[in-house]
């Protein structure tokens, strides 16, 4: 062998080993106990925000705190109350993310199973014995559980008697509940997030936060004072379960997506700016440990006195998170001109993007933008990322054999997941594992609907909560199966 093919089979074989991802890469699926678990009557579990939160027209109303329900009526449907019985179910649906080769398994727990009221002194020990199950059949698979502690779950005695998240007194029983989890489950959690999607309660605050408004109130402080109220729980978290078990990984986790401008008009550009600072300013506090000169401004102009102690200064200073986790399903573009079309169907308000193609819920497809998001997210914080969801929500139909052929779901997939690899091997971002949204189908937690699917397993269930809820494998099933064997290197559909 000449000198120069000795030199290009090296280069070949150094290019091979850059261009993968790591051995230990965590593939596997989320899901949350809200839109998953069911059981929300048993084992002495009391009531949330999300279990009064109906499927319909009310739901938005519900879930922005106008709507000032506190419980259950004849009216309505509520989706949440049994979802899909992840409660009855967990051991035959472990058993099926098993088989696809799930890594690790993104869940959360229910705060009112733990504790019902949120305010008790003591835990309710036949919802932490339901956990353990729950954590001893994953390890039977050799799955690790990564459990995001709060996951849109407030008790609704928390909101009733204390207001949700805009009473600082909820970070003490915040504490509390992370202490029990972090002691009980120590044997068996070592991967934890702290709040899931901690900025949606800027948009979405009673489903976010508990957060409910009464007649002339200032929103806009009430939503800042309990972003800031969950930020010091959020560094409680942190400090807790390192104490607890400095061998703990807990990350934060943000509802993500770059903000594009609608045009290269100053204005457009300078809005996208602005926006996505909404979102960073969350994970500029978790991440960096204090808050930017941006969010000082912003408080300044808005009158809003956060009432930060030096005590607090330093919680935040000296509790950093481990990694940064977050939600990718599309970008975002924004505009100041009146006559851009308004993009529909997601939180974040925004414009259409006349580049991107869009789901059937509106929500632009752009696996670009992934790589965007993660790279922006690297350069800033130079912390491991983690993908805690991604994926497609879509009307499935089984076929006559009972069979779903969801060839959309895997070409989605396939180009983020391309797009991923992409920011990993050509950029350099570390990535630590990469959980598909709603692996089995559950409740949508912007429609309510079951219609609207994601998983790789079908549940037998509609949006009115009728439905046998068996379950059956997808042809995107045994597809996902393959990317794990590969560890991504074979993402094609054959």
């Amino acid at each position: 062998m000449t000198g120069l093919r000795m030199q290009k089979r090296v280069a070949d074989k150094e290019s091979e080993e850059t261009m993968s991802l790591p051995k230990d890469f965590l593939w596997g699926g989320a899901t949350a106990a809200n839109q998953y678990e069911g059981g929300w009557n048993e084992c002495g579990r009391g009531l949330a925000n999300v279990d009064v939160t109906p499927w319909g027209p009310d739901r938005r109303k519900v879930m922005s705190g106008t709507a000032g329900v506190h419980s259950l009526d004849d009216s309505h449907f509520y989706p949440g109350l049994e979802a899909v019985d992840f409660y009855h179910h967990y051991k035959e649906d472990i058993a099926l993310f098993a088989e696809m080769g799930f890594k690790v398994f993104r869940m959360s727990i229910a705060w009112s199973r733990i504790f019902p009221k949120g305010d008790e002194e003591e835990p309710n020990e036949e919802g932490l014995r339901f956990y353990e199950d729950v954590f001893r059949e994953l390890k039977k698979h050799n799955i690790e559980p990564l459990v995001t502690i709060t996951h849109f779950d407030c008790p609704m005695y928390l909101i009733t008697e204390y207001g949700g998240w805009k009473n600082p007194k909820l970070i003490e029983f915040y504490k509390r509940l992370c202490q029990v989890l972090f002691t009980r489950f120590r044997p068996y959690v070592k991967w934890w997030l702290t709040f899931n999607e901690i900025n949606m309660i800027l948009h979405l605050p009673f489903m976010g936060a508990g957060l409910e408004f009464e007649e002339g109130e200032d929103r806009e402080k009430a939503k800042y004072l309990a972003a800031h109220n969950e930020l010091l729980a959020s560094a409680w978290a942190v400090k807790i379960g390192h104490e607890v078990n400095p061998e703990n990984m807990i990350g934060c986790m943000v509802a993500a997506g770059e903000f594009y401008p609608y045009s290269p008009m100053p204005e457009d550009v300078f809005l996208a700016q602005q926006k996505e600072r909404e979102n960073l300013m969350f994970i500029d506090v978790q991440a960096r440990g204090e808050y930017p000169a941006y969010a000082k401004k912003l408080f300044e102009r808005m009158g809003l006195d956060l009432g930060m102690t030096p005590e607090q200064e330093a919680l935040l200073k000296d509790n950093p998170v481990d990694f940064i986790s977050f939600s990718y399903y599309t970008s975002r573009c924004v505009s100041t001109r009146p006559d851009a079309g308004e993009q529909v169907g997601n939180a974040f308000k925004g414009v259409k993007n006349p580049y991107l193609k869009a789901s059937d819920w509106g929500w632009a497809i752009d696996p670009l933008g992934l790589r965007t998001t993660m790279n922006s997210l690297y350069d800033r914080y130079q912390k491991p990322l983690f993908i805690v969801e991604n994926g497609l929500g879509a009307k499935d139909v089984p076929d006559a054999d009972g069979r779903v052929q969801d060839d959309y779901r895997i070409e989605y997939l396939q180009r983020h997941l391309q797009a991923m690899k992409d920011a990993v091997e050509l950029d350099g971002i570390p990535l630590l594992g990469y959980t598909a949204w709603g692996c089995i189908d559950l409740v949508s937690a912007s429609t309510g609907e079951m219609s609207k699917r994601y998983g790789f397993i079908y549940v037998d269930r509609d949006d009115q909560g009728h439905g046998t809820l068996k379950r059956l494998k997808k042809k995107s099933f045994d597809w996902y199966k393959k990317v794990i064997a590969t560890n991504g290197e074979d993402l094609t559909n054959e």
